[in-house]
């Protein structure tokens, strides 16, 4: 018998990711057959499933503590943002259009049927499926054709557990205010509440706990604390960037600009393992570093309107003087293409802009074209000479003289470019600073040494004891206890 429970928040970022990727791990290690689930995810940070087609990183993170392949049926509805107002949509791993926001709203109970469909598929011969909720139910406006909370909760008849987050303050009134605010029958779906991020004495919190069941007559399943190892995983979304804090000094800075469309940006999460490595990520209105020696460009939703949002930072400039001092360029898929002499977009996909000036340090050229690259592949370092494995998801093709020098090879075909003094270059693939081997050998060419930190080896460690400390401080049998057959 399949059994189910649902992780719902009092607002966005307050953690049921790594919880749910901790309980994930947890009931693996009980030796469970367990799966993750979340009808709709909204982020730029996608992964390729095992069986094709794009989802959430945050699900794909969750399947690697489940030991177990990524569907796309775990995460059915993917929403891609390319503008302030619209998004790419993206349906059991593959893309069915563009949708502003008001519309999306119309298309929500048709999205209903994939969701459960992909529900019964993910749970078909597991012992548990731990689902995640997006946003907070709370937001009653967007309840209609709800498919990402209580929606879901209630057509799935699925139990939930409230996540409140204590670090950002008002945790006591987000629970309650989530009692109060929601209809009878959405409030009767949630079976107990867990307090996350707490730091200090937790016993502090007694009377906390006394004043919300005073209010709600709901359970306390638990007070996490913020868990360390938390930071060894990958971040679902940008909302991790803003919090980001300037790390000491290092023998070598590399520096990222944050793009106001910026995808896979956990591409980068290997380089913070470095110790010699000050990986920063450069916020918009502050300068690229005068002192960095790399410089990455990341991957980006929208390319040309990103290429608009560089050089409105002036980074297009800063770009030009790391250049003439000797500094290093790294371009990563949309990066990639922001490099080059200029990007096309005929047909009018990223739904902006047809045409733009690169920043002409490659000599490339990229269009766009409707068939997206989406899979997971085996790769090699053209520079380097070592083994490198990752993914694509990108739209268009880069030609020209310096792809005549590849950077990568691809299932053993020429990927992206490298300029003629070895200085820029760029590929389409993800994953690339995965490789313990690579990182080695790009560090050995600043006098450094690196590559010594099993990279995956320590995010797998890290869900191991997330999954510990939530066993110690909150018991999986009490999650037991609140799952439903389903």
């Amino acid at each position: 018998m399949t059994r189910a429970v649902m992780f719902q928040g009092t607002g966005s970022d307050v953690g049921k990711t790594v919880l749910v990727a901790g309980f994930c791990r947890l009931a693996a290690n009980r030796g469970l057959s367990v799966r993750p689930f979340k009808p709709q995810n909204m982020s730029n940070n996608a992964a390729v499933a095992d069986d094709g087609g794009e989802i959430g990183r945050a699900q794909w993170l969750q399947a690697l503590a489940c030991r177990v392949p990524a569907s796309v049926h775990m995460n059915p509805v993917l929403l891609k943002p390319q503008s302030e107002t619209g998004s790419q949509v993206v349906v059991q791993g593959r893309v069915v259009g563009h949708a502003r926001g008001r519309d999306y709203q119309k298309l929500k109970p048709e999205l209903m049927a994939a969701v459960m469909d992909s529900f019964a598929r993910v749970g078909a011969g597991a012992d548990l499926v731990l689902v995640e909720g997006a946003g907070s139910p709370a937001e009653i406006n967007l309840r209609a054709g709800d498919i990402a909370n209580m929606g879901f909760a209630t057509r799935a008849r699925v139990p939930v557990v409230l996540v409140g987050d204590i670090d950002r303050g008002g945790v006591i009134a987000s629970v309650v205010g989530t009692h109060t605010i929601l209809p009878a029958d959405d409030r009767a779906m949630i079976a107990g509440y867990l307090i996350n991020k707490f730091r200090g004495d937790v016993s502090l919190f007694d009377d906390g706990i006394s004043a919300i069941a005073g209010f709600t007559g709901w359970p306390c399943l638990g007070v996490v604390p913020w868990l360390k190892a938390a930071a060894r995983l990958p971040a679902e979304d940008s909302v991790a960037l803003e919090r980001l804090v300037r790390g000491e000094a290092r023998a070598l800075k590399v520096a990222v600009p944050v793009l106001s469309r910026i995808a896979n940006f956990d591409d980068f999460d290997p380089l913070k393992t470095e110790p010699e490595v000050e990986l920063v990520f450069v916020r918009p209105g502050e300068p690229l570093p005068a002192d960095a020696g790399l410089v990455i460009l990341p991957g980006s939703k929208s390319t040309i309107a990103d290429l608009a949002f560089f050089r409105s930072q002036g980074w297009d400039r800063d770009l030009e003087a790391h250049r003439r001092r000797g500094g290093m360029i790294i371009g990563i898929c949309g990066g990639l293409q922001m490099l080059g002499r200029s990007v096309r977009d005929p047909l009018g996909i990223e739904g902006g802009d047809t045409e733009a000036e690169g920043l002409g340090f490659l000599d490339i050229d990229t269009e766009m074209a409707p068939e997206k690259t989406v899979r997971n592949i085996k790769a090699r370092s053209a520079v380097h000479d070592v083994a490198l494995s990752g993914y694509e998801i990108h739209l268009g093709v880069s030609r020209g003289p310096d792809a005549l020098r590849p950077m990568t090879l691809i299932d053993g075909r020429p990927d992206g470019a490298v300029s003629a003094d070895g200085l820029v270059s760029g590929t389409y693939l993800h994953g690339l600073f995965d490789s313990d081997a690579y990182r080695a050998r790009l560090l050995a060419g600043f006098g450094l040494n690196g590559g010594a930190t099993d990279f995956r080896g320590d995010v797998d460690a890290a869900l191991d004891e997330i999954a510990s400390e939530l066993d110690r401080l909150v018991g999986f049998e009490r999650i037991m206890a609140m799952a439903a057959p389903v």
